[in-house]
Formats: C-alpha cells, sequence, structure tokens
C-alpha cells in the first residue's frame, strides 16, 4: 500500500460521542500530514438503530468541527458504495471463498446452546469458549436442518498459534489463538458480523492504516485472522487510549455534556475542541498546549502517544476553550454571540450598547452559552430576583445582615476584580457568621436575579464598583 488512506467509520445510531469525534479527528490530522486521504464510512449493519437522522447529524457535526474527507457515501469514489448496507452482495462473495478455503464451518447451534457452552467454559477456566469441536454438525445433522429449512450460522476457525502485530501506539501485541476461539462471521439470519465486515471494507477500500480506540485491541486479532484468510495485506494498527472521565470511568452522561452536538449548543469553538481533543494522550514536544491546527499536522506523532487512558477535564476544556474566545477580533466574538442573546428577553435593540457590553465580557466568557448570564446585568440599570425562590432569599434578615456588611466592605477598595470580591467575601463570613450558599447565594441574587449562573467573581469584575453596590442597595429593606 503506496497510498496513505484512513478511514473514520462511525455508527449512525446517535449523536457523535466524544470518544469518536477524537478518532475522526486524529485520522484527519495524520491523512493531512501523510498527504492521504480520509475515507467517511457508515457503519449501518445494525439495521434497527440505524437512522437516516443519525446519519445526517454526523455529516452535520463533523462539518461544524471543519473537517473534510475525500470519499463517503455523497462523495463517492472507486471502492464505494461506502454504507455498509448496501455491501451485502460482496460481503456474501468472500464467505463463500471462505467456504471455499475451508476456513469456517457452519453451526446449527441455538442460542440458548451456544449459551451453555459459554457458561460451562468459564466454569472450567477456559478463556475460549466456542471451539469446532464442540459446535459443528456432523453430516447427518447438516442433512436434517437443510430439510427443516434451517439456515447455519458461519464460525471461523481460529486453530492455534500466535496472532501478533506492531501496533503504533502500544508497540508489540501477542494474543494466543487458543484464547481467542472460533467466532461467528455470518449470522444465520444471514447478517455479517462486525469482524468480518470491517475487514473485508478496509481491505477493499485500501486502508493502509487503522487508527481507533483500544477498545478495539480484542477485535483487531480475529481481523487479522480473516486479512490472512483471504490474502488481503495487513495495514498497520494504531490504538489510541479511551476517554475516562475524571473519577477515570469510562466518559459517560454522568460527567456532563458527551456527545459533539451537546458542546456545539453550548457554544464551544470547533478549533478549540480540534485541539483538545487532539492532545489527549500526547503533548507538543514544546510543551505549548494552545495549538493551530497547522501545528497539529505538523507535530503529531503516534510514538509519542501515551499508552494510558485519556482523562476528559471539562475544566481544563472550558479554559482553552475561553483563550480561543480571548484572542477572537471583537467583531467576531459579537457575530458568534448575537445568536446566544437572541434566545434571551435581554433588549440587544441597541448594538452600540451590546457591542460595548460584549466588549467588557469578552475575557470572561468559556463557551458562548455564558454570554447571557455575564452581559445581562451590563445591560440594565436594575435588578431585580426573577422568581420566588430569589426574592425570598433577598429578602431574610440573614441576607439582608450580608447586604450591609459587603457594602461596607466593599467601599473599603478603589478596584474591583475576582480576587478582590473573593476576598470581600471571606470579609463578610467572618463578620456576619455566615457561610456557603447562605452567604453566596443573596450575592448572587443583588448581581443577576437569579439563584445560578457563572462564576460570581467573573460577574463582580465586569459589573464593576459603582454597578455593584447600585445593585446591592437596591435590595436593603
Amino acid at each position: 500500500m503506496n497510498e496513505i488512506r484512513v478511514r473514520f467509520a462511525p455508527s449512525p445510531t446517535g449523536e457523535l460521542h466524544i470518544g469518536n469525534v477524537r478518532t475522526a479527528i486524529l485520522n484527519w490530522i495524520f491523512a493531512k500530514k501523510q498527504g492521504g486521504k480520509l475515507i467517511l464510512r457508515i457503519e449501518d449493519t445494525d439495521l434497527e438503530r440505524s437512522t437516516k437522522e443519525s446519519e445526517t447529524s454526523i455529516f452535520d457535526s463533523l462539518r461544524w468541527l471543519g473537517l473534510d474527507w475525500d470519499e463517503s457515501p455523497e462523495k463517492p469514489g472507486e471502492y464505494g458504495p461506502y454504507r455498509q448496507s448496501e455491501r451485502l452482495d460482496i460481503y456474501k462473495k468472500y464467505l463463500e471463498l471462505l467456504k471455499k478455503n475451508g476456513k469456517i464451518y457452519p453451526c446449527y447451534k441455538s442460542g440458548e446452546e451456544l449459551d451453555a457452552i459459554k457458561k460451562a467454559a468459564i466454569e472450567r477456566g477456559d478463556s475460549a469458549p466456542y471451539r469446532r469441536k464442540e459446535l459443528e454438525a456432523t453430516e447427518e445433522e447438516v442433512e436434517q436442518h437443510i430439510a427443516n429449512g434451517e439456515e447455519p450460522a458461519w464460525m471461523f476457525e481460529v486453530g492455534r498459534g500466535e496472532i501478533k502485530w506492531q501496533d503504533l501506539v502500544k508497540d508489540e501485541i501477542i494474543f494466543q489463538r487458543e484464547n481467542v476461539g472460533d467466532f461467528v462471521i455470518f449470522r444465520s439470519n444471514g447478517s455479517p458480523t462486525y469482524n468480518f465486515v470491517v475487514t473485508i471494507d478496509d481491505a477493499l477500500m485500501k486502508i493502509s492504516h487503522v487508527i481507533r480506540g483500544d477498545d478495539h485491541v480484542s477485535n483487531t486479532p480475529k481481523q487479522i485472522l480473516i486479512y490472512q484468510a483471504l490474502n488481503f495485506p495487513l495495514p498497520k494498527f494504531c490504538h489510541i487510549p479511551m476517554i475516562l472521565g475524571t473519577d477515570r470511568t469510562r466518559l459517560s452522561k454522568r460527567h456532563g455534556a458527551t456527545s459533539i452536538q451537546e458542546f456545539q449548543n453550548k457554544g464551544y469553538y470547533p478549533a478549540a475542541m480540534i485541539n483538545f481533543l487532539s492532545l489527549l494522550s500526547w503533548s507538543s514536544e514544546s510543551g505549548d498546549e494552545i495549538l493551530s491546527i497547522e501545528r497539529l499536522v505538523k507535530e503529531i506523532d503516534f510514538n509519542r502517544m501515551s499508552k494510558s487512558a485519556a482523562v476528559f477535564d471539562v475544566v481544563k476544556f472550558n479554559w482553552m476553550n475561553g483563550m480561543y474566545i480571548r484572542e477572537m477580533p471583537l467583531a467576531v466574538f459579537v457575530d458568534k454571540a448575537m445568536p446566544f442573546l437572541n434566545s434571551t428577553q435581554i433588549d440587544i435593540s441597541d448594538n452600540q450598547k451590546v457591542t460595548e457590553a460584549l466588549a467588557l465580557i469578552q475575557n470572561h466568557v468559556e463557551y458562548f452559552e455564558q454570554v447571557s448570564e455575564l452581559v445581562e446585568p451590563l445591560l440594565q440599570d436594575v435588578i431585580q430576583p426573577v422568581d420566588g425562590e430569589a426574592i425570598n432569599i433577598s429578602s431574610k434578615d440573614s441576607s439582608q445582615k450580608i447586604y450591609w456588611a459587603f457594602l461596607r466592605r466593599l467601599n473599603r477598595h478603589n478596584k474591583l476584580d475576582a480576587n478582590v470580591f473573593r476576598l470581600i467575601m471571606k470579609e463578610v463570613q467572618t463578620e456576619t457568621g455566615v457561610m456557603g450558599k447562605d452567604l453566596w447565594m443573596p450575592v448572587r441574587v443583588a448581581l443577576s436575579g437569579k439563584i445560578h449562573g457563572p462564576d460570581l467573581g467573573k460577574v463582580a469584575e465586569v459589573l464593576g464598583k459603582e454597578k455593584i453596590n447600585r445593585f446591592v442597595k437596591n435590595l436593603i429593606d
């Protein structure tokens, strides 16, 4: 394989997960670095869960990121079709070839029988539950199944010996065939399995490098055996570490947003997402963390990638995204911020006033969804609590005590920034004896009229001493 060809092959069963997005980004960067091609293939053999809407969402999300590709269902090349659901005849052709070469055998066992065989293997400590001697039907049994109109599943016979490859990230990996066990390549309902179709597709599409998550390491031995059985040249494999949450468990909804669509809706910047995700488990030799796409393409090196799982730290991602926002020209920032203001009740009819307010908050925004919370107090002369709970909080005796103490401390400072604000809050806590949310919530209500919002230090820094003084006085009985 003289030409560098990589692929991103998502399943259209939902929105793109951050882990899949990172795989797409690394394939895209590698293709650009090598002057190669990126193929976008849709793995939609799961007909019950695959939808056209999900496929469209995948394409839209990748375009939002700024990724492009050379071949796909909508940009066909010479190795199509590029949807697995349209390639069934191709898979059947290679199934017949494996039958002819004696690499596979029919299995008429029911699901219940296979479960029993697997359970027995586990009980006796056998790491490979399925072996030909237990699964293959006799000639008489085959004849009876055929007479009954039954179709078999087709099993690949693994045999004995080593399966090994030199991984671009994990170095040499060795599997013993005895621990892999025979596996299904075609189900009895006529549908092919993942390991079979992905191997056929990668081989026929001339994929030179398979770059994917390391949760696929256990699939690779089976795919290598299929490559060898069909005399296909092996690609180079590159298994990148998976992404974990900050608690070092698999990234999931409990860690917050996990799909690219969610981050897009919250107003993250595509270039920042490419920068952040591409640096998980890898870093520039320079030590720089803010890297342009041009530098990422130039510097990326799988030989320097960590073998350990990467942690998706949303706090650090917010910091990086904020760095990109700070570097935007004001006109670009205003243009990207306006859609997030249009969906609120904020009066944005005075363009000059809105632009001036946005200019004040630009250095405090980490993602654009924060814009409305930060800019609203700047566009109003008076802040009033907006709901019953906020009104109740502001009218409590303890809150009134906090407001008086806050104003006394505020007037001792000529300049107000986030650090001075936090110092004032500590002093108010000491003076009043009120702590925690009972201290902070009344001040939040005074500065924003709400009980939830962005970091109060940032809000205070944006508002300034004069406006804060007026807002707090407004709530003193």
